[in-house]
């Protein structure tokens, strides 16, 4: 059961080996490049920027006379950041480290706003959402990517299936309450517009992830870092171990009947802007 062990997330050896662009990422960031317009003499903020994939990809395509303001408030990611922009000598890329809802800007200083992810890892959405508008210019844009409810619905049929064969049903509260935290189109489009923006375009589509088996599917890094912490706490610590002993001999029947474990990851684009009047 190696793939319980925790992860210390303020090691910097676990930001040193993180993927720039993780095989989870990729698809929504790609989807965010395909739709941001590529300016010259723009300004961007890039909330919940990581190690920085969409600040540096925006920083060249735009140009050096644009600028890039990433937040975001992980400690050893923006230092790994910080790195790769001396590295590539970049010029036009501010770096905030903090929470997205204290953004240090002016009032309508962004003409685009981009978050790609961030939105299921703000505890505060309401709050940063409320930032991005201030910041915004009227007229202004923002543009979100985020993995939207039935995420991994292969893997959490598994999950509820052996959390009621344990014999643990006091725990399907926190389960579904884990499980619906993932937003819809309607409440994250809902969210905006509480905020003040107007909804201009969604785009919606899925991937897929394949293992051999569901041991590789547990075991694989970006799955104990990104995932096992919440899953782990939807069950009581003592039963934590046995549950999971269940769940991956269930996920290898699954893909020893179907030639592999597939996982369904669908996605959204959601763009919206500020109004004139706003």
């Amino acid at each position: 059961m190696d793939y319980l062990s925790e992860i210390d997330l303020d090691d910097p050896k676990v930001t040193e080996h993180l993927d720039e662009l993780s095989r989870w990422s990729a698809p929504f960031g790609m989807m965010m490049l395909n739709r941001v317009p590529m300016r010259r003499g723009v300004t961007i903020l890039d909330v919940g920027c990581g190690t920085g994939f969409l600040t540096l990809e925006l920083a060249q395509r735009c140009g050096p006379d644009s600028t890039i303001v990433a937040v975001d408030p992980w400690v050893p990611v923006m230092d790994r950041l910080r790195s790769k922009i001396a590295y590539l000598g970049l010029e036009n890329v501010w770096l905030i480290q903090d929470d997205a809802a204290n953004i240090d800007l002016p009032d309508s200083s962004a003409d685009f706003v981009v978050s790609n992810l961030g939105i299921n890892n703000f505890d505060n959405v309401d709050a940063v959402l409320q930032a991005c508008f201030r910041v915004a210019k009227p007229g202004g844009r923002l543009f979100l990517t985020t993995n939207v409810v039935v995420h991994m619905g292969e893997f959490y049929r598994e999950f509820r299936n052996v959390i009621i064969e344990c014999g643990l049903s006091e725990c399907l509260a926190a389960f579904d309450a884990h499980v619906s935290h993932r937003q819809t189109v309607q409440s994250i489009s809902g969210m905006l517009t509480c905020a003040g923006f107007e909804i201009a375009d969604v785009v919606t589509d899925s991937f897929r992830m394949r293992y051999a088996d569901g041991s590789s599917f547990l075991r694989h890094y970006f799955m104990r870092l990104g995932f096992m912490p919440a899953w782990k706490v939807i069950l009581p610590e003592d039963a934590v171990e046995s549950a999971f002993i269940s769940l991956e001999s269930r996920l290898n029947q699954v893909a020893s009947e179907q030639g592999e474990l597939s996982i369904t990851i669908p996605m959204a684009c959601i763009e919206a802007a500020k109004p004139f009047s706003g």
